[in-house]
């Protein structure tokens, strides 16, 4: 119930953020150009704070936090003296309009590089993307990608972090090819090798990025010591506890954690005995593995359990640091980049390079939420840069009912020199409603069956 809560409080808290940029956005340029904004309302339904300014607005914070509103003046609504006609929204201009709706969008991509740019002078940990090994029959192996090498680029991108390197992939999924520039760790030259990705899958749900590929990077190693143990799970009832090391299981020696991984989901609802080293004292006990659906509808057992790991080896982990102009400078490219696969990964869904079934709704977005602010500020900051740029990017889709939808109108009414009728409009907004409706159903049944 407190990971619930911690969620929900994180999601609420990033959430208000965001939407409070995207409002302020539209109310900033709006007061810029002379329009009376009538309230700007964070949140839907009930008013639970609300004040006025000297210029009239009134401010809202509403009970249900799922979204926000600047609220205009504008003749077609509301009645207006023809004093105070100039002061409505659509008495003005087409590129004034223009300005005011896209400045929503345009607040959420200047708070990503706000962020990144605070994130750069605190901070950052980073890992260097550094080969450990290749799979057998993988498409790395296939490509002849060396061990204990350096990946340096993707397609002539930069990628000197893990990170980076992993947006870079992930943007290059539906191509037959792709070019990765390699450096080795001891001789310091640098080699290309071009790997062949016509036949590349990658279920994000199931394996990373560099496991659809094949690629096993220099990481922390998972031990069979327990560092976390959920609470109310199968080994906190077994009587496992934070510090043990499980050697054997069945009487077998472990070799590993990926074999204790594979045992405890092989064997739902199965006895399995253990031997734990506790304090310097072997210990046996015997565990049942609690059974729950994988996303493909299999079964499979589950402990409860977190391996502590054996730390960075020397030299692959390192801090990005930089002063307040070289902070910003990396803000932008990095907000640039994140722009850029957002679109790609949009057009990705329409073509079919990336199933449906990977988007991610509320559900998805709160887990992230409590995932990142639990690890500490410069997680939660890395998760609030990627929602801006993507709640920026979605409004700016061409769907009536969205900020880019309006532009879209706009753009219209400046090439015709009139407005797009009323009746026309009303008919986009009901298919841009029906089509946002959908994709948010289909990213909260996405949610709901990765719970």
């Amino acid at each position: 119930m407190s990971v619930l809560l911690w969620n929900i409080a994180s999601f609420v808290l990033a959430l208000g953020i965001l939407i409070t940029v995207h409002e302020f956005g539209h109310f900033w340029v709006a007061r810029r150009n002379g329009v009376l904004v009538k309230r700007f309302s964070i949140g839907f339904g009930k008013a639970l704070f609300r004040w006025r300014d000297r210029q009239g607005t009134e401010f809202v914070v509403a009970m249900i936090p799922l979204g926000g509103y600047v609220r205009m003046l504008d003749d077609r609504f509301d009645p207006v003296l023809p004093q105070f006609k100039d002061l409505a929204f659509n008495q003005k201009t087409v590129q004034q309009r223009m300005a005011i709706i896209a400045a929503g969008p345009m607040a959420n991509f200047l708070f990503a590089i706000f962020a990144l740019w605070l994130m750069y002078m605190i901070g950052v940990p980073e890992a260097r993307p550094v080969i450990a090994d290749v799979r057998a029959g993988s498409i790395a192996a296939s490509a002849d990608l060396p061990a204990d090498h350096q990946i340096t680029a993707v397609n002539g991108r930069s990628a000197a972090d893990i990170r980076t390197l992993n947006l870079l992939l992930v943007e290059q999924l539906g191509r037959n090819r792709l070019t990765l520039e390699l450096q080795d760790r001891v001789a310091g030259t640098v080699i290309e090798r071009q790997l062949d990705t016509q036949g590349w899958q990658f279920d994000p749900d199931r394996e990373t990025i560099f496991d659809s590929l094949g690629i096993d990077l220099v990481l922390p190693v998972p031990l069979t010591t327990l560092a976390y143990i959920e609470p109310d799970s199968p080994a906190a009832q077994a009587g496992l506890n934070v510090g043990d090391e499980i050697t054997h299981v069945d009487g077998s020696l472990l070799q590993g954690w990926q074999q204790l991984t594979e045992w405890i989901q092989n064997n739902p609802d199965q006895p399995l005995d253990i031997r734990i080293l506790r304090d310097g004292q072997t210990l046996s006990l015997t565990v049942i593995p609690a059974q729950r659906q994988t996303a493909d509808g299999f079964s499979q057992g589950y402990l409860g359990i977190v391996p502590a790991s054996s730390g960075w080896p020397e030299g692959i982990r390192y801090t990005s640091r930089y002063n307040p102009i070289a902070a910003l400078q990396v803000g932008v490219q990095q907000t640039w980049q994140l722009t850029r696969l957002s679109f790609s990964m949009i057009g990705k869904f329409i073509f079919g390079d990336v199933s449906v079934r990977h988007l991610s709704g509320p559900i998805s977005i709160a887990q992230g939420a409590g995932t990142t602010a639990s690890i500490g500020l410069i997680a939660f900051l890395t998760f609030l840069a990627l929602i801006s740029v993507n709640l920026a990017v979605i409004n700016l889709l061409p769907l009536p009912i969205l900020d880019g939808g309006h532009l879209m109108y706009m753009v219209v009414e400046l090439i015709r020199g009139k407005p797009v009728s009323e009746k026309a409009q009303e008919i986009g907004f009901r298919i841009g409603a029906m089509v946002l409706l959908l994709l948010m159903g289909i990213a909260l049944l996405n949610d709901i069956s990765r719970l």
